[in-house]
């Protein structure tokens, strides 16, 4: 049996490994592109994402399983794995601490407006006034996708005294269903996007959906950039049809510095730095390979098997 492992993680995998599994440890996107031709088990991440489905497009069929430290599988060929009877498992709960955290932290910033307070700081210039009053106590968020990032998210922001909704595919557990959000976005102070990539959430943030919200409320997405019609966006925050936004991840990536989200008045862009503000991606997702690898060699259920129909 035969794995492809990415270089980077040898020193975290490699004293745990079984000694009959034979292993390539690939550096490069050629090597991996090479290596996966024979093997039974591939962990092809790489940076840009494009990279890992031109790797598994280089698969033979030998290959029954393919493990991810990402929780999104926008970037993975799922009709190439579906068709081949691949099984694929992902990262979901590696970055999700960080993740939330910084979905707070956005929802913070916003609230106290921190990043004017920074700017007068590279100015030299004392502020009179605070630029940001809101209380996080009494607000409402709306978190589109409680999963696990977004049970966290809720589960903290409900510590400084906000009102949380979730919103989730079966409206399970006092969650509102996809149906039903778009009706209630007036509701709500916070817009927090945490969903998968799907057919489903492409541009499910557009024109009418920032017409519906307060004026005074902030979108916040950790989730993906195409979820939200840019346009429409620049519009609505340069003509005060909301308050602002804080964007994590934006679409395309990097974001071109010509782009004008970046000079869009109360647009805060965040680099999709959420998930990498921590140290510990790399040994939960070893931690995670290992216990599923066992289970794999075993025959017995792994975990974070993805759905591959529904893209998560």
């Amino acid at each position: 049996m035969k794995a492809v492992l990415p270089a980077a993680a040898r020193p975290l995998l490699e004293p745990h490994l079984p000694a009959d599994l034979d292993v390539a440890w690939f550096a490069k996107p050629a090597e991996a592109n090479a290596m996966i031709a024979d093997a039974d088990i591939a962990w092809v991440d790489m940076q840009p994402t494009e990279l890992v489905a031109e790797a598994i497009r280089h698969a033979g069929p030998k290959l029954q399983w393919v493990s991810t430290i990402y929780a999104g599988l926008d970037a993975f060929p799922l009709d190439t794995l579906r068709a081949n009877d691949v099984t694929l498992t992902n990262g979901a709960g590696i970055n999700a601490i960080a993740v939330a955290e910084y979905a707070v932290m956005a929802v913070l910033v916003a609230a106290k407006r921190f990043d004017t307070v920074l700017r007068a700081q590279d100015r030299h210039d004392w502020l009179k006034d605070a630029p940001g009053k809101i209380e996080l106590a009494g607000t409402k968020a709306l978190v589109i996708g409680y999963g696990t990032i977004g049970r966290m998210i809720g589960d903290r922001l409900a510590a400084f005294g906000v009102d949380v909704t979730g919103v989730t595919r079966t409206g399970r557990d006092g969650t509102i269903s996809p149906d039903a959000w778009r009706d209630r976005l007036g509701d709500f102070d916070w817009v927090i996007l945490a969903a998968p990539s799907t057919g489903a959430t492409h541009v499910m943030i557009g024109r009418d959906e920032l017409a519906a919200m307060k004026p005074s409320a902030w979108l916040i997405n950790i989730a993906r950039g195409d979820m939200i019609d840019d346009d429409a966006l620049i519009a609505a925050l340069t003509d005060g049809g909301i308050a602002g936004a804080v964007l994590d991840p934006t679409n395309p990536e990097p974001l071109p510095p010509e782009h004008p989200l970046w000079s869009t008045p109360n647009a805060i862009i965040t680099m999709h730095l959420s998930g990498r503000s921590q140290t510990t991606m790399y040994a939960r997702g070893a931690a995670l390979f290992l216990e599923n690898l066992a289970a794999f060699r075993a025959g017995t259920p792994m975990k974070n098997v993805a759905d591959l129909d529904a893209g998560y």
